[in-house]
């Protein structure tokens, strides 16, 4: 498939291009509709015709809906919960598909002499494609950007989508992009973006609704984050007979307590700390936050006022009526 590649324009693009771009990241493009860097375009082919094997698991979502936690999870039940292992950091046991992408890393490295950037940061699809089966996989991509036989259904792995009420994705989305993507403008700038469409990964709905038309044909397992924190052993416990594991009440004590949110916070594996802290002294920003930062539902409800929740509830509706999906 060739991809349309198109310049982000009017009011928007002029929002994107001044609170969103620095020197890792010069400018943004629409590919096929998604907001993405312009860097895109280097690893589009490499991430179109990307080998898929029929064992795969992919973890897929919008950014910060649940992403980590559910990798976590997947991996902890798919390798029979083998925590020592789980000890390595997650970017190296279950690559991000286009992490290569989201950063230039020519002027990185022309400012940061002799440092080593590991390669599933330097050629993410390289890197995953090399990996020894079964794979785990991430991504953010939207599904009409997934690898062709993925989409196709050349290739059959298991899919696993999380999703997250889409008022608290914004509210977290803005924190994380002020910690690791270089945004520089203020939360009414941000939601702008994100309401308009044009938000970093943006649109959310056609990330969202993309999946959700393709879940019956593709055999999607569907997850949201609003019920991992209502009932986490619940969800273990579908994700597990989904990917064709068993788990029997010890496991699932350890693992529910393993994927819990201070457990996860403190673990050095999966929070990214060590990560973001070598972003940031390679950047020399100042750093706000952290990556894991509060894990809570219906943050919305003390962070937005009521006109901008009203808002949000109008475009929600909009654009899920007669899909039959409710958030």
């Amino acid at each position: 498939m060739a991809h349309q590649f198109t310049p982000v324009g009017g009011e928007l693009g002029e929002i994107l291009q001044k609170t969103f771009t620095n020197y890792f990241r010069t400018a943004y493009i629409k590919v096929d509709g998604c907001i993405l860097p312009e860097n895109y375009k280097q690893f589009a082919d490499a991430i179109e015709n990307f080998e898929v094997r029929d064992d795969d698991i992919w973890v897929c979502s919008y950014p910060k809906t649940g992403t980590t936690w559910t990798q976590e999870m997947v991996w902890s039940i798919a390798n029979n919960l083998n925590f020592e292992r789980a000890k390595i950091p997650l970017p190296e046991r279950f690559p991000y598909l286009e992490f290569s992408p989201m950063f230039e890393k020519t002027e990185i490295i022309r400012r940061n002499p002799g440092i080593v950037i590991p390669e599933y940061a330097m050629d993410s699809p390289g890197y995953a494609s090399k990996m020894p089966s079964p794979r785990f996989i991430k991504t953010h991509l939207p599904f009409h950007l997934l690898p062709r036989q993925l989409r196709t259904g050349e290739k059959k792995p298991k899919i696993l989508y999380v999703v997250r009420n889409p008022k608290d994705t914004c509210i977290s989305f803005y924190h994380h992009c002020k910690l690791v993507e270089g945004y520089n403008g203020t939360f009414e700038e941000f939601y702008t973006l994100f309401l308009g469409e044009s938000d970093h990964y943006g649109p959310f709905w056609m990330n969202v609704l993309g999946y959700w038309k393709n879940r019956k044909e593709h055999n999607i397992l569907w997850l949201t984050y609003e019920d991992m924190k209502q009932d986490l052993s619940a969800e273990i416990l579908r994700t597990a007979i989904y990917l064709g594991n068993t788990l029997n009440k010890v496991q699932l004590s350890l693992l529910t307590e393993h994927l819990s949110f201070a457990s996860m916070k403190a673990n050095p594996a999966v929070n990214y700390e060590e990560l973001i802290a070598k972003l940031h002294e390679m950047s020399q920003v100042k750093r706000e936050g952290v990556f894991m930062r509060s894990g809570t539902t219906k943050q919305w409800k003390s962070f937005m006022t009521p006109e901008l929740i009203e808002r949000f509830d109008e475009w929600t509706e909009k654009h899920l009526k007669g899909t039959g999906l409710a958030l």
